[in-house]
């Protein structure tokens, strides 16, 4: 009987530690729209934390833990570099990243 239950612990113990460690981190364009949403994602400022909450949940995602900008140098080679830009502007080659929680 203490078998069964330790094991039924253990197994509900688990499945609420991987559903807590569910969590992305989105890299997206920092496109300056004029409304300063951008840069309240990339300066982390509260002023972001609702734009990063939609994006998350447009995502199915329940909510962003962290916003910050992203220097292009942290990212793989997916992202081109300044060379390789069409973007023209200030705004240009810069990225946020956004992580979101289940």
């Amino acid at each position: 009987m203490r078998l069964s239950s330790a094991l039924l612990a253990s197994v509900f113990l688990l499945a609420a530690s991987a559903a807590s460690a569910d969590s992305r981190v989105f890299i997206v364009a920092n496109q300056a729209d004029g409304y300063g949403v951008d840069e309240c994602l990339a300066s982390g400022e509260k002023c972001g934390a609702h734009a990063a909450r939609s994006y998350c949940q447009s995502r199915e995602f329940a909510q962003a833990t962290a916003y910050r900008r992203v220097d292009p140098n942290e990212l793989t080679a997916a992202v081109p570099g300044k060379g390789g830009d069409v973007c023209s502007g200030s705004g240009c080659g810069e990225y946020v990243a956004i992580t979101c929680q289940r």
